[in-house]
């Protein structure tokens, strides 16, 4: 083990979306299971505070960890891939950044000083960066610097990670950085000429690359790697291909074939050893050799763009690994759904998921998918919005309370079987004022989640503003829909189940966020158990 924290900065050129969350984690894992402590953070450039009041076909998901950040979605491959919780140190963003140096200047902490970008913010990026490595929790903390090396935003954290390497001493920092190697079809060839400006823009900023992973959809030769190792200042076994591959998870072991974890322990003069991934494995083999095959309906209104259900997506391929069945997920915008069409939309499906959200856009089709599935015996898991639809539901058709609805739709319904939390009327700030993080929830006797779960109390995350209103929860258990799981302290409903269906579960909380390769979440994994058998059915 290393006495000193070592620091790895992963940085990107030419373009966006190469995948430096991925390379990140997969790094993480391949260290990982050599037996190091690892952890991995994001910088974000974009001055939100936080992205939790971004639009999610801006941004993709808003990922939530345990303490209540709410983070930006890399993180949730960082869970996934590692399976140890993150927090709100393992993101931080230029909003955050300048938010905290306005408050010292605020309190006088400068002594009257002008405040610029150097030194100030740069110090506390500085600061940010090493909050993890001075815990003492960790071996190595992997750094991931969002945006691509040229950018405005984030020539602070460039100027950071330079000021860093020469701080940290030369074998206790590294920098990665990933960049594309196109193939022009035209010529018939692969070009540099995109890399060796990157990592020419990179050092124009004092970063000098040590390690190049190098995207692309073609094999790169030995010729054109001591190219780019010539141009580019970097040693040829540090000159690492990052094909195109069938699967995220394939990545771990690409990186491994590729040998990037012995180049980053030999630059950072730690002992390399064969990495341990049977479990990683087991999991990639019954993932592409699935026994059976089912549909499941996504039903949500940001379905165009598959990053704003990430954790989502994800969870599925976990759990169908689980149950060694392919999931195909099918995404069905709700604003499309009505009572007259629901048949024709819906039928075919062994289950069906109504996806979290916020706003009213979307929501009578929602209502009309759930009545669908629940009066044909669909296996049916609603998540935050989406049990919140399914009270709605359940009260309109099965109560008759025509007009119920949640307060979020219509301040002023006569019967809001949602409404908005106490704490959270006088909130005018849209960020960072929700129910957020980890809460406990207590399970009822002989429920189907006490049965997933197989203990009393869970603790799940959170990102929501309304609940389920206690006022009418003697009504509608008469009913027949039960409050399977309740919130100890405050007696909250977190979960409602229908028991005369044959799999009807919705829970207030977001399971997705806790599902990882060596833990499927038990919910999608029961979940996905049932639509297999409605399927069989």
């Amino acid at each position: 083990m290393t006495t000193t924290t070592k620091y790895i900065f992963v940085t990107g050129g030419v373009t966006s979306s190469l995948g430096k969350g991925i390379i990140a984690a997969s790094l993480a894992k391949l260290l990982q299971s050599q037996g190091y402590r690892v952890t991995i953070q994001k910088l974000d450039p974009y001055i939100n505070v936080d992205p939790g009041t971004l639009n999610p076909y801006e941004h993709g998901e808003c990922y939530v960890t345990d303490d209540g950040a709410e983070t930006d979605l890399d993180l949730g491959h960082y869970e996934r891939f590692l399976n140890t919780p993150t927090s709100q140190a393992n993101n931080v963003t230029t909003g955050r950044i300048y938010q905290s140096v306005i408050e010292k200047e605020r309190r006088g902490e400068f002594l009257g000083k002008t405040v610029q970008v150097i030194p100030h913010i740069t110090d506390e990026i500085k600061e940010r960066i090493q909050i993890l490595g001075k815990s003492g929790d960790y071996d190595i903390v992997i750094t991931e610097i969002g945006g691509t090396v040229g950018d405005i935003e984030s020539l602070p954290y460039i100027e950071a990670v330079r000021q860093l390497r020469w701080d940290l001493g030369e074998d206790n920092g590294l920098v990665i950085h990933l960049t594309l190697v196109p193939y022009l079809s035209a010529a018939g060839e692969l070009k540099t000429k995109p890399t060796q400006h990157s990592v020419k823009t990179l050092m124009e900023s004092g970063v000098q690359a040590d390690i190049l992973v190098c995207r692309t959809e073609h094999h790169l030769p030995k010729d054109l790697r001591k190219k780019l190792a010539l141009f580019c200042n970097v040693r040829e076994e540090a000159v690492i291909q990052s094909i195109d591959a069938s699967t995220i998870y394939d990545v771990p072991n690409l990186m491994l074939e590729e040998g990037l974890d012995k180049v980053v322990l030999k630059k950072l003069n730690l002992n390399s050893s064969a990495p341990d991934l049977s479990r990683w494995n087991e999991f990639l083999q019954r993932h592409k050799n699935p026994t059976s095959e089912i549909t499941i309906g996504l039903i949500g209104k940001y379905v165009e763009l598959q990053d704003s259900y990430k954790s989502i997506l994800e969870a599925f391929i976990h759990a169908g690994a689980e149950n060694e069945v392919k999931v195909n997920v099918e995404p069905i915008h709700s604003e499309y759904i009505n009572a007259d069409n629901a048949k024709l939309k819906l039928s075919h499906l062994n289950g069906v998921l109504v996806a979290p959200g916020f706003g009213e856009r979307g929501i009578e089709g929602k209502i009309d998918a759930v009545r669908y599935v629940r009066e044909n015996n669909i296996p049916f898991l609603g998540i935050c919005l989406g049990m919140q639809m399914a009270v709605i539901e359940y009260s309109r058709n099965i109560l008759g309370l025509a007009n119920a609805n949640s307060t979020e739709m219509d301040a002023k319904s006569p019967n809001p079987v949602i409404s908005i939390m106490e704490e959270q009327k006088d909130i005018t700030d849209m960020g960072g004022t929700m129910r957020l993080g980890s809460w406990e929830c207590s399970l009822k006797e002989d429920s189907i989640a006490k049965e997933i779960y197989g203990s009393e109390i869970i603790e799940e995350r959170h990102r929501h503003r309304y609940e389920f209103n206690s006022d009418y929860r003697a009504q509608i258990e008469a009913a027949g829909m039960i409050a399977t799981g309740v919130n100890p302290k405050t007696n909250l409903v977190e979960i409602v189940e229908v028991p005369s269906h044959p799999w009807f579960v919705g829970v207030q909380y977001h399971p997705e966020y806790k599902s990882t390769v060596a833990n499927p979440h038990p919910l999608f994994v029961a979940f996905v158990k049932a639509a297999l058998k409605n399927k069989k059915k």
